[in-house]
Order: C-alpha cells, then sequence, then structure tokens
C-alpha cells in the first residue's frame, strides 16, 4: 500500500512539472496598450451637439477619469456629462485585441444604452467604427479623436447609414484637468 502511495505522489509531481512546463508565458502589455496611456488621467471635454438621430442639438460638458485596471491591458473609463438630452453617467472599457488586431471599446450608461467599437491608432489619431440602431434603423458610427498635444484633443463623431456618406453628429474638445502631461510607456 506503501509503495502504490508513493508511486501515485511521484505520478502526481511529475504531472504537475509537465503541465507547468507546457503552460504558455504570461502576455505582456505591448506597444498597443502603452499608446493608450495618453488617456489616463482626468480630462474636461465639452463640445457641440448638432440636431438629428440623437437628439436636439446644443452644447455639451463632460468630464472623464481614465485609469488601468491592474495589468495594464485595459483602462476604465467613469464619465458624467450633461447635454441638451439630459445628464449622462457612462462606464467603459478600452483595450486592445491582438487576436483581431484592433483596439476595443465597450461602453454602457445610465440611459440603458451600450456601445461597442472597434478602432486603430496611426500614431496621432484614434477611429473607433461602431454599427448601431438609432430608431429601427441601422447606423455606422465613426468617432475620431485627434491629439494635438499631450494634454489636449479634438474629437468628432459623425453617422451614416451606407458607410459612405458621412453626417457630423458631434464635435468638441478635451482637455486634461490638473498637473502633469500624459505620457506613453516605452
Amino acid at each position: 500500500m506503501k509503495r502504490i502511495s508513493t508511486i501515485i505522489l511521484i505520478a502526481l509531481m511529475v504531472c504537475g512539472v509537465v503541465a507547468t512546463a507546457q503552460m504558455p508565458e504570461p502576455r505582456k502589455p505591448g506597444t498597443e496598450e502603452k499608446n493608450l496611456a495618453y488617456f489616463v488621467g482626468n480630462w474636461k471635454m465639452d463640445g457641440d451637439l448638432k440636431a438629428g438621430p440623437m437628439g436636439p442639438g446644443g452644447k455639451f460638458t463632460g468630464t472623464e477619469r481614465d485609469e488601468w485596471l491592474p495589468g495594464d491591458f485595459y483602462l476604465v473609463s467613469h464619465s458624467e456629462g450633461s447635454s441638451p438630452m439630459g445628464n449622462e453617467i457612462a462606464l467603459a472599457i478600452i483595450g486592445y485585441d491582438p487576436a483581431k488586431k484592433v483596439y476595443t471599446y465597450d461602453a454602457y450608461n445610465n440611459m440603458g444604452q451600450a456601445e461597442h467599437a472597434t478602432g486603430a491608432f496611426d500614431g496621432t489619431t484614434w477611429t473607433w467604427n461602431s454599427d448601431m440602431n438609432m430608431g429601427g434603423k441601422n447606423m455606422k458610427g465613426r468617432f475620431i479623436i485627434k491629439e494635438t498635444s499631450p494634454t489636449s484633443y479634438d474629437f468628432k463623431f459623425e453617422m451614416s447609414e451606407d458607410g459612405n456618406t458621412w453626417t457630423s453628429a458631434m464635435d468638441g474638445k478635451a482637455s486634461k484637468a490638473g498637473a502633469g502631461a500624459a505620457t506613453r510607456k516605452k
């Protein structure tokens, strides 16, 4: 009986060593995730909504707090704003999908809306694309952020029925609140 217990113990140890040896090295944040560091911090936004499918036109203001989820793969964004459509509170997760080679954006707000977008970054401009349903009509959305300095960016949101002809729905500016500029991790 003692010999069987010893054999079982040795077999379990060998299986543990083999399983550990075959486990892939954990992924580390790459350049793509490090690009997201630009957004870490507190931001103030203001701009103009265009009257249209999204509601009445007018001015809007907002704040956003972006921070790393431990591990530095995803940003967690908390935002609040007010516009002619009312007050909005939202939570978003921003990351990068290495298998699909796209940035990801998933947001949820207090109006019961969910938004899912994929994006690309060319070094200064972020372009996010999404599909949405507006009043029973399928629409495409394109949100473009142009970094203008380490502490500011311009943005615009455009909509299209066919993906070819785009209509401006919103534009504005954002500036980093507080001291210190955002820097990308090298």
